[in-house]
C-alpha cells in the first residue's frame, strides 16, 4: 500500500508537528515539575560543576511579583507563573484595652476572635510570563487574572505555588483556587477554567502542580472542603472525568507512571492511590497513615517510590510498590510488605524535598538540617546517611548529573556530593538569592528560580 496516496496533507503536518513537539520534550526540554520523567535527572552532559554570581552565569533577569512555582522549558522557551500584589489590605485595627473595672468583672469567656478575611480586600495579579533561553529577554507576558484571592494562604507562601506544564502544544497554567488557563506558546488564550475555591489546612494555601499526558491535563484539588482528581481535555478545558478523593490539603504533585505493566496516574495524601489514566478508575491504594504528603513519587520500570514527609515527631516512611499491583495494597499488621508492596522503610529521612532516584539508589534530603539519606532501592536498605554543615532550610528537589547528586537551600548555597554508595562531600556553589523553586535543567544550562532573579548557568 502506498501511504501517500491515503493520508491528507494536513493529517501529514499534524502528524509532522507531534512528532517535533514529541521529540523537543524528550531531548532537550524541562516541560513539567521535575521533568520530563518526574526525576529530578540531568538530560544533558555539558552542564557546568561550578558557579556563582559571575562564574558560569550566563544572564540573570529581574522578577517582579511572587512565585515559588518552578520554570519549565521547551526549546529556547522559559515559562514561569507569579502573582503580583497590587493592593494591600487595610491594617487591622488592634483590639480594645480592657478597662480597670472590665478586667474585675467576671463573666462568660469572650467570644473567639473572627476569622481573618483580610485577603478578600487584596487585589493580585496573576501572570505567566515566557522568556527567551538565549538571552533572558522576556518574549511576552500575559495576566491570567486580576483581583482578589479566593482563599486564604501562608504569610510565608504565595498565590503561585503551582508550576505550570507544557505538552510542546499549549502552556498550563494552574493557580489553585485562581482556576487554569491555557495558552498557546504564543501567549495566546486558548481556554481557562474554574475548578472552585475551598477552604485549606490552616489557611496555608495550595501547592500540587498539573501533569498533562496523552492530551489530557489532570489536577490534583486536595483541601479541606471538597478534594478530587480532575481530567480535562488539554485542547478544550472540557472535563473528561472526575473522581472525588477522601483527603484533607495535600501539596504532592501527582506522577505518570509508565511501567512494564501499564501507564498509572499515582497520586499521593494519607493514602496513596493509583487511578487508570483514561477512565479514572482506582488501580490500587495504600494507606500510609500520614498527615499530609508534600514529596511527589519517582519510579523505574519496575517501582515507584512514595512517602509522606516526616519530621521529628513523626519520621516519614517511605514505601517501594510494585508495579502491576491491584486492589488495597496496605500491609497488616505489623507486616511491612503485602501483594503491592515491596518493602517499606521506616525512619527513611523522606521530607519535604522528593526523592531522588539515580542509578539503583534513592536519596532523600531533610527539609531542615543538612542530613541526606541514601537507600539501597532494591532492598530498602540504608546505604548511608550523612550530614552536609550549614545548610539552611532546604524546599526544592535534588537533582543528579553525571557521577554528582546536587541540592540547594532556600539561602542559594548548592551542595555537591558524589553519587554513589560512598558519601564524599565534593564542593559548594553559592547565589546570593533565596530559593523555593526546583531547578530547570536543559541539554547545558541549569534554570535557577530565585525571589529576586532568574538565573541561566552555563558554560
Amino acid at each position: 500500500m502506498n501511504l501517500k496516496n491515503h493520508i491528507s496533507p494536513a493529517a501529514l503536518i499534524a502528524w509532522s508537528s507531534l512528532l517535533i513537539a514529541s521529540c523537543s520534550l524528550t531531548n532537550s526540554s524541562w516541560p513539567q515539575f521535575r521533568g520530563s520523567e518526574s526525576n529530578m535527572v540531568a538530560i544533558g552532559n555539558n552542564l557546568p560543576t561550578e558557579w556563582n554570581d559571575s562564574l558560569n552565569l550566563k544572564w540573570s533577569c529581574n522578577l517582579s511579583g511572587e512565585g515559588w512555582s518552578s520554570p519549565i522549558v521547551f526549546g529556547d522557551k522559559i515559562f514561569i507563573t507569579s502573582a503580583f500584589l497590587e493592593k494591600a489590605a487595610p491594617a487591622l485595627a488592634p483590639p480594645p484595652v480592657p478597662t480597670n473595672n472590665q478586667r474585675v468583672q467576671q463573666g462568660p469567656p469572650p467570644p473567639p476572635p473572627a476569622e481573618d478575611n483580610s485577603y478578600t480586600k487584596e487585589v493580585y495579579r496573576w501572570e505567566l510570563t515566557c522568556i527567551d533561553l538565549k538571552s533572558g529577554k522576556e518574549i511576552w507576558k500575559q495576566i491570567a487574572h486580576d483581583g482578589s484571592p479566593k482563599i486564604k494562604k501562608h504569610e510565608a507562601s504565595t498565590y503561585a505555588c503551582e508550576t505550570p506544564v507544557t505538552d510542546g502544544k499549549r502552556i498550563y497554567a494552574y493557580f489553585g483556587m485562581t482556576g487554569v488557563y491555557c495558552y498557546d506558546l504564543d501567549g495566546k488564550l486558548v481556554w481557562q477554567k474554574d475548578l472552585g475555591a475551598f477552604k485549606t489546612r490552616n489557611g496555608w494555601g495550595t501547592g500540587s502542580s498539573p501533569v498533562v499526558y496523552n492530551d489530557v491535563l489532570y489536577v490534583q484539588v486536595d483541601n479541606d472542603e471538597h478534594s478530587f482528581l480532575v481530567a480535562l481535555d488539554a485542547a478544550t478545558g472540557n472535563e473528561k472525568w472526575k473522581v472525588d478523593r477522601d483527603e484533607l490539603t495535600n501539596y504532592s504533585t501527582p506522577v505518570i507512571w509508565k511501567n512494564k505493566i501499564r501507564t498509572e496516574l499515582v497520586t499521593l495524601g494519607k493514602i496513596a492511590r493509583s487511578y487508570d489514566p483514561i477512565t479514572g478508575n482506582l488501580l490500587w491504594e495504600l494507606n500510609m497513615k500520614g498527615e499530609m504528603a508534600i514529596p511527589s513519587p519517582v519510579y523505574n520500570n519496575d517501582h515507584i517510590y512514595l512517602g509522606y514527609s516526616g519530621g521529628p515527631q513523626k519520621p516519614g516512611i517511605l514505601y517501594s510498590i510494585k508495579a502491576g499491583s491491584k486492589g488495597d495494597i496496605t500491609p497488616v499488621d505489623s507486616s511491612q510488605v503485602s501483594s503491592g508492596v515491596e518493602w517499606t522503610a521506616k525512619n527513611s529521612g523522606i521530607s519535604n524535598p522528593s526523592p531522588l532516584l539515580y542509578n539503583g539508589l534513592l536519596y532523600l534530603l531533610s527539609g531542615r538540617g543538612g542530613e541526606i539519606s541514601c537507600l539501597d532501592a532494591t532492598s530498602g536498605q540504608l546505604v548511608y546517611k550523612e550530614k552536609v554543615d550549614k545548610v539552611g532550610a532546604c524546599w526544592s528537589s535534588p537533582w543528579a548529573c553525571g557521577d554528582k547528586i546536587y541540592f540547594y537551600d532556600e539561602k542559594g548555597a548548592t551542595q555537591v556530593i558524589q553519587a554513589g554508595k560512598e558519601f564524599k562531600a565534593l564542593s559548594q556553589n553559592y547565589i546570593d538569592d533565596k530559593f523555593w523553586a526546583s531547578v530547570a535543567i536543559t541539554s547545558d544550562a541549569y534554570i535557577f528560580k530565585g525571589v529576586k532573579k532568574l538565573y541561566c548557568v552555563k558554560k
